[in-house]
């Protein structure tokens, strides 16, 4: 479903409920495990409305996520460009996709945007070991379907 008319507001709703999701508290033994819900917010408005947002909207929400987590400018700006990109460039098969396969490929793009912050913080001199960077994109997997009918739901009766 591609939407014809695009609701701004509810993209800005959509858009400070991702930010506030993502610096919300949670509890430390699944911190780790938090959704990248502008990751998802990304994929979510780059693949109902292509012609309205896209790379440029991508960044400057990954721009927001920079300044609320304090990371280095411009690295999670890169990674949510990157989302987009790739949503925007398979956005008319993941439509045909039922939501198990759309699932896989968020994991995969939000995983991808995920290793590049990773990579970008490693080279910037900030250490982390191990795998554990993946975590949100399992998790944002999972949830993907929920998120989808969620918004679109809103979409419908407000849009």
């Amino acid at each position: 479903m591609i939407l014809r008319e695009v609701n701004y507001s509810i993209f800005i709703l959509c858009a400070v409920l991702a930010l506030v999701g993502t610096i919300s508290l949670f509890p430390a033994s699944v911190a780790e495990w938090r959704p990248e819900w502008v990751g998802l917010v990304v994929a979510y408005w780059v693949l109902r409305a292509p012609q309205t947002f896209g790379i440029v909207t991508a960044w400057v929400l990954g721009l927001l996520l920079d300044v609320l987590r304090a990371d280095i400018l411009g690295v999670n700006a890169l990674a949510m460009a990157l989302v987009a990109f790739l949503v925007l460039s398979a956005h008319q098969r993941l439509q045909m996709f039922p939501l198990a396969q759309q699932s896989l490929l968020v994991f995969l793009f939000i995983g991808l945007a995920q290793m590049v912050v990773h990579f970008l913080q490693q080279l910037l001199g900030q250490h982390s070991g191990g795998f554990d960077y993946l975590f949100p994109a399992i998790t944002s997997a999972l949830i993907w379907p929920l998120f989808l009918l969620f918004w679109d739901g809103v979409n419908r009766k407000l849009g």
